[in-house]
């Protein structure tokens, strides 16, 4: 049954995603959006927005519209993330800047910004300066954690605290504000709101540093984008901080040398890197911090004050979330 719910509101997201229309010029402008929404997803966010609002006992549709303009958001991050991170492939497809080129992937993406903005000021009246309140400030935190995901690449000293602070931020607030956008709408308490939201920001937590696990032990079949690109990029993750804290005499200077190395094959600098995570129990660590956050969402899912039933599909969509392998 919760499955059944979960596959519901993900059919009336794409279905609202689908039906939405589009100046017919510039095509140059709106095709590549249109490319964007239609590589799908898993569609997490939006889902989250119409199921906290149903916990409560309002219909989703109440929500529905800022839910849309939460996805479309995303996307926007995801396809301006694309050009800065030069990544090629996106849930299995070209991204948009190898179909057209960067121009007209940020272009694109400055309009779906504007887009997302326009889709959550349809909350219902009463609440949409809430809202949009709430919207505004996870924007600018998400930029925020771009800018630092940046910064770490120049960096050799980026601390675990660190790196869980700038996922929170790039990743976990947005699930969060997509909670209670729903919880918001729905006329919850307060005390609800803030509790979904703290559920939100721990299982985004575990989300991204599952994505994290994913780059380097995941199916690239299932995936949807080629494994091991954070190692490729020496990207800091918390894998990548950690195995720089505990590799010591051979182990380091293996490490170093990968981190340095200009000329090489990438399946073998995947290949070494990832044996090095192996030897030094990095997979078991990243499980174990995985498993942790995901603790701590539910503690806070089950301090919400709403009938159990209601509850279900969150708790259904928490445990698939955490067995997802992409």
């Amino acid at each position: 049954m919760n499955t059944n719910t979960i596959q519901k509101y993900t059919d009336i997201v794409n279905k609202a995603l689908n039906e939405i229309e589009y100046p017919a010029e510039p095509d140059e402008l709106y095709a590549p959006i249109r490319y964007e929404l239609s590589l799908g997803g898993k569609r997490i966010r939006p889902v989250m927005t119409l199921m906290a609002c149903e916990m409560f006992g309002v219909d989703f549709r109440q929500a529905l519209a800022p839910a849309l303009g939460v996805e479309i958001f995303h996307n926007f991050t995801l396809l301006h993330d694309d050009v800065m991170d030069h990544a090629d492939v996106r849930r299995g497809k070209p991204t948009v800047h190898k179909v057209w080129n960067e121009n007209a992937a940020i272009l694109s993406g400055d309009a779906m910004q504007t887009m997302a903005f326009r889709y959550i000021s349809k909350a219902p009246a009463f609440y949409v300066s809430e809202v949009i309140a709430l919207f505004e400030k996870t924007a600018m935190e998400i930029y925020e954690g771009q800018q630092l995901d940046m910064n770490f690449e120049c960096r050799e000293d980026v601390t675990e605290g660190e790196y869980l602070n700038m996922i929170r931020l790039k990743t976990a607030v947005l699930l969060g504000c997509a909670l209670k956008i729903g919880a918001v709408v729905a006329g919850a308490t307060s005390f609800n709101s803030e509790k979904l939201y703290q559920f939100g920001i721990h299982i985004g937590l575990a989300f991204q540093l599952q994505d994290d696990y994913l780059d380097v032990y995941g199916d690239p079949a299932v995936f949807g984008k080629n494994i091991g690109g954070d190692i490729l990029n020496n990207k800091k993750t918390y894998m990548l901080i950690h195995a720089m804290n505990l590799a010591q005499n051979e182990d380091r200077t293996e490490l170093d040398k990968w981190l340095s190395a200009v000329d090489y094959k990438p399946e073998e600098k995947i290949s070494a890197v990832i044996a090095l995570y192996n030897r030094l129990g990095i997979k078991r660590l990243c499980e174990e911090k995985i498993n942790d956050y995901y603790k701590q969402a539910m503690d806070y899912l089950y301090q919400i004050e709403a009938d159990e039933k209601d509850m279900k599909p969150m708790m259904s969509l928490a445990a698939q979330l955490l067995k997802r392998n992409h």
